[in-house]
């Protein structure tokens, strides 16, 4: 298992939060999604390794902008 914390921005409230976390959740390999809403942090545990381009195309679908790590 893998587990990465990305930053996303934009988020303001749990419709926001709910929204990331099923559009990461979608990506093959996912387990788990966990968001902290003050610091838009976002931990995502995954099978394997996942591209930031997969990620970021998850969070642009819902909305939101993944920050360069």
């Amino acid at each position: 298992m893998t587990e990465t914390v990305y930053t996303v921005t934009g988020m303001t409230c749990q419709h926001c939060v709910a929204s990331v976390t099923e559009e990461i959740g979608a990506i093959a390999g996912v387990s788990e999604v966990r968001v902290d809403l003050p610091t838009g942090a976002v931990t995502v545990v995954s099978a394997a390794e996942l591209s930031d381009d997969a990620v970021r195309a998850a969070v642009d679908e819902a909305g939101y902008s993944l920050a360069e790590r």
